[in-house]
């Protein structure tokens, strides 16, 4: 595993970061692997429903993401999400911030190539507003993001801990934030 230099030791003598496409690239790949794994795609669909389990299937309670992602009507997600997973194999996952990014800006993971999926994240536009900084940021400390290290008994795990893929997301955008090639 590759660990992330400092912000100083990715300086050059002009005190400009070092750009590092290989590098970079590199990094984003482990990110992307994250970001492919259920306890992450599951809540970024194509679609308005969002996907449940190892094999990411369709949410069995006919659940759609609403204006503010936190479900339609009378099927809100809290409604059976609450603030912490409900103990048992398979139970409903829980925490506070329940739920999908909203419909104005989905941030749709499901079926994006590497190349598309490393320009949605940096693009503000899409991103929820966020810059490079606050992307870190977010990734780092956001209790949602975090649920998908604590997902409850019967889910796999990501395919490494947050702070390796925290590390590898400073790392990928220290280097340039370079989007790997879109062939």
């Amino acid at each position: 595993m590759q660990s992330f230099k400092t912000e100083t030791s990715l300086k050059n003598d002009d005190t400009k970061p070092v750009k590092d496409s290989i590098g970079s690239v590199k990094a984003f790949m482990s990110v992307y692997k994250v970001l492919m794994s259920p306890r992450c795609m599951n809540c970024h669909p194509s679609g308005e429903a969002p996907l449940q389990g190892d094999d990411s299937h369709i949410h069995t309670m006919n659940i759609k993401r609403g204006t503010d992602g936190k479900g339609m009507y009378a099927a809100r997600c809290s409604n059976c999400h609450q603030n912490e997973n409900t103990a048992g194999l398979h139970m409903p996952p829980g925490n506070p911030k329940w739920g999908l990014p909203p419909a104005k800006m989905k941030m749709v993971f499901q079926g994006r190539t590497p190349h598309q999926l490393a320009l949605q994240i940096l693009d503000p536009k899409q991103n929820g507003g966020r810059t490079k900084a606050q992307l870190i940021d977010h990734m780092a400390n956001d209790e949602l993001v975090g649920w998908g290290w604590h997902p409850g008994d019967g889910r796999t795990l990501p395919p490494m801990s947050r702070s390796a893929f925290v590390a590898q997301v400073k790392l990928w955008i220290a280097k340039g934030a370079y989007a790997p090639s879109a062939n």
